[in-house]
This record gives C-alpha cells, structure tokens and sequence, in this order.
C-alpha cells in the first residue's frame, strides 16, 4: 500500500512540473495553452481525428461520384445531366453528404465533380 501511494506521489509531482512554462518570458514564454501539453492531449487528438475524418470523407465520396459518374459514361455513352440521375438510374442509393460548409460541383460536359467551399 505504501508503494502505491509513494508512486501515486511521484507521478502527480511529475505532472505538476511538467505544465510549469520554462519559457522564461513574462508573456507566458510563447508556448500556447491549447496545444502541447499533456492536459491537452485527448483534445488534441479527437480534434487531428476529427478534421482527418472530414478529409477522408471528401476524398471516399468524390471516388464513388467519380466511379458511378464513369460507370454511367460507359453504359449510357455520355454523362448524367446531374447528380440526380446518377441515382435515378441507381448507380448510387443517395448523393452522399458533404461536411458542413463545403458542397458538391458538378460539371455535365466534362463528368467533372468538385468538393467546394459554400
């Protein structure tokens, strides 16, 4: 019991030395609050997942649009005149979302899709 709480101890005074600033500065030594440092963490790292998620979303539904879009260039011998048919036709089940604040771009004379900033 008395190891535990020895090492209890040793592990708290670590982690109050280690979120004192060594900057030196009276501003606060330049380092910032919100990012590097253990208290941080966790929120640093669902914050990169969740913006990595974003990205990957962006790039996994336009390679579908652009596989059903191609799909439908074969079998129909030219290219959806929007979106709408792609599932009319059933080449998707829906048009996929887009994350919030951007939308999709469709050309019809190039077959060309675009994820765009609203």
């Amino acid at each position: 019991m008395k190891t535990y709480l020895w090492f209890s101890l040793v592990f708290a005074v670590s982690l109050v030395g280690c979120g004192e600033k060594s900057g030196g500065k009276a501003d606060g030594g330049g380092t910032n609050a919100t990012s590097g440092s253990v208290a941080s963490a966790p929120a640093d790292y669902l914050r990169a997942a969740a913006k990595g998620q974003q990205d990957s979303v962006k790039t996994v539904d336009k390679a579908s649009l652009d596989k059903a879009i191609s799909l439908f260039n074969v079998d129909k011998g030219r290219y959806p005149k929007d979106l709408n048919e792609l599932v009319q036709e059933k080449y998707i089940p829906q048009i996929p979302p887009t994350p919030f604040g951007t939308k999709l771009s469709y050309d019809a004379n190039s077959g060309r899709i675009d994820v765009v900033k609203e």
